[in-house]
């Protein structure tokens, strides 16, 4: 029998990519989107006409019974959350809402109308923030540095009481940092690749960023959304770490972007003191051992990979902007 997901977060960058997986193993994909007068969604408008979209709302209860009634999910992706680091702390109870509360909502409406559906969380290497080892692995204890990786550490503990109280099939996938064409442009990765394309087309003068020295293990998107699925298909639930094992700098990041169209990079990359984090994390590399062992999961695209990737489909954008006559005026001062 066909089995049916429903995803919140289905218009964001780990959504599309886990529709387009779904889809292609025969999944019926259904993504739940917050109410509004123009929904976006740019990155799911290629398979936009093989979807089902029902509204829902993480911070409405009763929508969130709604919606798994209508739908029936076999398997529910819970992807949804205010994600952007910066953007916690001048939105901090916002954050919690829907970062953290929203994951009790969820799974309490999992819990009253069907406790068999199976409940994949989206947690963050964020929840390590001052981290107690190198590298990171499940049991690794928890020590977030903002108030995004506060309500992801809630989300992810709610997830493993509910399991543990209510039996549910409830699982965390802890995923380090994952970018892609996809992401969007606040990220520090599209804003290097973004800032990239738009010096090699001369509509931009240089790239101001806070901490180059900052480490992250990067990998790509599209590998990632594989894993989840993956965890949703084991006999038993349990947590993983997904990572690539690997961690690179935001310094050798803009080395490996700008060489790529023949520039060098610190001819155009300034710093700016008010883009440094308030309390910073400097270090994060994750340990999937487990993952590659239990779900014999790994990651198919290097650093190096991704970052091409990404600069490339930047410059396409860039180039096809320009050629319409959308292009931004040259920026002088920053991107």
């Amino acid at each position: 029998m066909t089995k049916t997901a429903l995803i919140t977060g289905i218009t964001g960058q780990d959504g599309s990519y886990l529709a387009e997986h779904l889809l292609a193993l025969g999944y019926r994909v259904v993504g739940m989107t917050r109410r509004s007068s123009t929904v976006t969604i740019e990155r799911i408008e290629h398979i936009v006409d093989r979807l089902e979209l029902i509204q829902g709302d993480l911070l409405d209860q009763n929508s969130l019974a709604y919606a798994l009634r209508e739908v029936e999910p076999d398997e529910v992706y819970n992807l949804a959350a205010q994600s952007f680091v910066p953007t916690s702390w001048n939105q901090p109870v916002l954050t919690g809402e829907f970062t953290a509360l929203g994951v009790t909502r969820l799974l309490e409406a999992v819990r009253q109308v069907d406790p068999t559906i199976r409940f994949y969380q989206a947690s963050s290497s964020e929840m390590f923030g001052k981290v107690a080892e190198v590298p990171q692995r499940e049991l690794t204890r928890l020590h977030p540095r903002s108030p995004y990786g506060v309500a992801k550490v809630y989300g992810h503990w709610i997830t493993l009481n509910y399991r543990e109280s209510y039996d549910l099939f409830a699982v965390s996938g802890i995923l380090f940092n994952h970018e892609s064409p996809r992401r969007g442009l606040e990220f520090v990765t599209r804003k290097v690749t973004d800032a990239v394309a738009r010096i090699k087309l001369g509509l931009a003068t240089e790239l101001r960023l806070g901490n180059l020295k900052s480490q992250r293990d990067w990998g790509f998107a599209g590998d990632y959304v594989r894993a989840m699925h993956l965890m949703l298909q084991r006999d038993d639930p349990s947590d993983y770490v997904i990572a690539t094992g690997e961690t690179h700098s935001v310094e050798e990041l803009c080395g490996v972007a700008f060489s790529h169209v023949g520039l060098d990079w610190q001819k155009y990359v300034r710093v700016d003191e008010a883009l440094v984090r308030p309390a910073e994390v400097d270090l994060l590399v994750g340990d999937a051992s487990r993952a590659r062992a239990e779900l014999g999961w790994s990651p198919t695209v290097d650093f190096t990979g991704l970052v091409h990737m990404m600069v490339e489909a930047d410059l396409a954008r860039v180039e096809e902007a320009i050629r319409h006559g959308k292009a931004k005026v040259p920026v002088v001062h920053g991107v």
